[in-house]
This record gives structure tokens, C-alpha cells and sequence, in this order.
């Protein structure tokens, strides 16, 4: 036996409990798969409950994205232009919300937002404006835990890409703006499409941060992840079918991005 097959060989030791993981990671799935009730789903999926609840979480996901491009794309860009910017500090503030428990996410917006909050005390006393509770409560609670996948990925393109074209663009006259419009903007246009679709699939598919700061009301603030959660009690059909769509859309995006989000995570 040469040298190269016995590298090639993995021992039994890695083979074993690799096996059990993998075992472990798909049974659920496959659970899942074999108990949805494909012979009802179409007819399931098209109650009123079940439309509102699809509609209710297009609607914030979507709002939810273009927040955080608006305002994650600036801040990946000042994260890798400027030194104010640049530090570990900002890094992890950014990175928080990713392994932050949902639920202390939800509260922390509660802190925040809500009507004796930092911010939520002088909206509500002065202009009459309440957040938590509502469907900018679900917005606001799905824009703050998925920004971080858009920032990140973004973060990372700008890194690898070369700033040197930008810096001849900017002695040769070209205004800022135009520099970020008709250069930056489409070297990194890739991953901004990758980091706003990974942002859309998480603010999809939130759930503590939302129950807990805008709560669980038909038509309000009842998104899809959490008409999975109130279905289990009542109809377990039901909660079934919506989980496929939300498996079926995280297929999907796995397929799609290819490891985008990974390798921007590893610059």
C-alpha cells in the first residue's frame, strides 16, 4: 500500500463521528421532508392565516433589506476607507447581532424603542410615536439581526478589491461620488447582490428578536417563522407546510451564493 492511499484513507476515528454528524445535521431535515403533508400543502398554504403571514413577511423582509442597504454599504465602506472606522471595536459591534441570543436581541430593541427607551421615551413624549408592537417593530427587529450579513459581505469585496483603481480615478479629477458610482460600485456590485439576498433570507426567517419586540398579531406583526410557531399548537399541517417554504428558500440561497458569505468571513 503506497503512501498516497493510506492519505487518502481516512481513518475510522474521523469517519465515525463524521458520519454521526452528518446523520445528525440531516435527520431533522429529513424528518421534515418525510411529515410534510404534500397530498394538502397547496391548499394549506393558501389559507387567509397562512397568505397573511407570506404577505406580512415579504413586506418587512424586503423593507428590512433596504434599510440595510442604505445604511450597511456606507458603513462596510467607512469600516475599510477610514481608520475611525477600521477598528476591531466597530468589527464586533457590527459581528454582535450574529451570535447574539434573538431573544436579548429583542429586548436590547425594547431598550432601545420602547416607550421608557433611549430613543422610544423622546418619540413616543414628543411626537406620539410608538414602535414596539407594531410592523416597523417587526422592520426595525429583522433589519437589526440581518444587516451584519450584508455589511460583512460587502466588508469583504472591498478588501480584495484594488483600491488603487479608486486612488487613479480620484487623481484623475473624478469627484467622490463618481468614483463610488463608476467604480467602487461595480467592482463590488457581485457581493453586494450575495450580502442583500443573505440579509433578505435571515430577516425572513427571524424570530426571537421579532416575538419578542413587536409580539405575535395576525396580520401585524405575525410573520411566517412566528405562524409556524403559533400553527404547532393548532395545526401541526400547517406549521409543516409554512416550515418547508422557509426550508425551501434556504436551499435555495445556499445553492445560489455558493460559500460567498463564507469566504467574506475568512478575509
Amino acid at each position: 500500500m503506497t503512501r498516497t492511499a493510506v492519505a487518502r484513507r481516512p481513518p475510522w476515528y474521523l469517519v465515525v463521528p463524521g458520519v454521526v454528524g452528518v446523520v445528525f445535521l440531516a435527520l431533522p431535515l429529513a424528518g421534515l421532508v418525510a411529515q410534510a403533508p404534500w397530498g394538502s400543502i397547496v391548499e394549506l398554504l393558501g389559507s387567509p392565516a397562512v397568505l397573511q403571514a407570506l404577505r406580512l413577511s415579504l413586506i418587512t423582509s424586503v423593507a428590512a433589506t433596504l434599510i440595510a442597504l442604505v445604511l450597511g454599504i456606507p458603513l462596510a465602506m467607512l469600516m475599510t476607507r477610514t481608520r475611525a472606522f477600521g477598528g476591531a471595536w466597530v468589527r464586533a459591534l457590527v459581528t454582535l447581532p450574529l451570535i447574539m441570543p434573538p431573544v436579548v436581541g429583542g429586548v436590547a430593541l425594547l431598550a432601545a424603542f420602547g416607550r421608557r427607551g433611549l430613543a422610544g421615551q423622546l418619540l413616543f413624549d414628543v411626537f406620539g410615536i410608538q414602535i414596539p408592537f407594531t410592523t416597523a417593530a417587526v422592520v426595525i427587529a429583522e433589519a437589526f439581526v440581518a444587516m451584519p450579513f450584508l455589511v460583512i459581505t460587502v466588508e469583504g469585496a472591498l478588501r480584495s478589491s484594488d483600491a488603487r483603481l479608486e486612488q487613479a480615478a480620484a487623481t484623475l479629477g473624478a469627484r467622490p461620488w463618481t468614483v463610488f458610482r463608476r467604480i467602487t460600485l461595480p467592482l463590488i456590485a457581485p457581493s453586494i447582490a450575495a450580502g442583500a439576498v443573505l440579509c433578505w433570507a435571515r430577516a425572513l426567517g427571524e424570530f426571537g428578536a421579532t416575538l419578542t419586540f413587536a409580539g405575535s398579531f395576525p396580520g401585524v406583526t405575525r410573520t411566517m417563522p412566528l405562524a409556524v410557531y403559533a400553527a404547532l399548537d393548532v395545526d401541526r399541517a400547517e406549521a409543516l407546510a409554512l416550515s418547508m417554504v422557509l426550508l425551501l428558500v434556504s436551499v435555495l440561497i445556499l445553492v445560489s451564493l455558493r460559500g460567498r458569505f463564507l469566504q467574506g468571513l475568512r478575509r
